[in-house]
């Protein structure tokens, strides 16, 4: 299932990016060219999405000795339910808030804020690591992260070629009012892509990390002070594009437009679905 989720959005990540080097080149040059461009960043993200997400947040790689806390929660999660331990990292920002990343359980990165360390207690903490652990269980982290580069290089493509038909360097094979209108619905395209992978995945992170703790209870107090407190004071670093991969949305206000193109579900929904557990 994991497999298909990544191959779907593989292929439609990529026929945008080629329908956008169409249109910017007005042939299938254009196509040949960004085809090789999301090969070689697929091949990228797959390999490299752990350094590039944690380079993003500034995070740094932790040993027990750093951080007993922490280190130790991962552990209890990983231990008690037969899981790869992972690697463990720490942001330094204030703003409470988590991710995972890496291509595969074997490979992969949870990380945590310094701030939430201090918001949460112990079954809280463990809740929040938990979600992030289910991330990876089910092979999320892969399927975002390649989402984020690739919806992140469309949005810069399609900017350059907005600009490119405001200036006179377009392509004379292509209306300037198509260019325009692919400029401006690509990167949308994209984002909607990702958000709608990125919310259907989130509450089945929540569902798992419920089971692999027993704690449903833990994660719905901790994600209600996360809401709060990321409403109060959005993440200080990191990019929008892998905002998707936070527990929480780390950059959104509060108002409705925003809330409804959200990389993450409604907060109220999310703990009525772990209500029910």
């Amino acid at each position: 299932m994991a497999f298909l989720r990544l191959f779907g959005l593989y292929f439609l990540l990529t026929l945008l990016m080629m329908i956008v080097g169409f249109i910017a080149a007005g042939s299938s040059y254009g196509i040949v060219i960004f085809s090789i461009i999301a090969i070689a960043i697929n091949l990228f993200s797959y390999f490299y999405s752990d350094s590039i997400v944690l380079r993003a947040y500034g995070a740094k790689v932790i040993e027990r000795n750093d951080n007993p806390r922490l280190f130790g929660i991962v552990k209890k999660i990983a231990d008690l339910n037969g899981l790869p331990m992972p690697r463990v990292a720490i942001v330094p920002s204030t703003t409470p808030n988590a991710f995972a990343t890496g291509r595969n359980p074997k490979n992969a990165v949870v990380a945590a804020t310094t701030g939430i360390m201090s918001v949460l207690d112990d079954n809280e903490l463990e809740g929040v690591m938990a979600h992030e652990m289910a991330h990876v269980k089910n092979r999320d982290t892969l399927v975002m992260c390649v989402a984020a580069t690739i919806a992140g290089f469309i949005s810069f493509a399609a900017r350059m070629m907005w600009w490119n038909s405001m200036f006179g360097g377009r392509n004379r094979n292509v209306h300037p009012g198509i260019m325009i209108l692919v400029a401006i619905t690509a990167p949308l395209a994209a984002f909607l892509l990702q958000m709608a992978v990125s919310r259907s995945r989130e509450y089945h992170a929540d569902a798992t990390a419920a089971k692999l703790t027993n704690k449903p209870w833990a994660l719905i107090s901790a994600l209600k002070k996360l809401e709060w407190e990321n409403h109060r004071k959005p993440l200080d670093c990191g990019s929008p594009s892998n905002a998707a991969m936070c527990i929480v949305n780390p950059l959104r206000g509060g108002d409705f437009f925003i809330n409804m193109f959200s990389t993450h579900p409604p907060m109220e929904k999310r703990i009525k679905e772990l209500e029910k557990l």
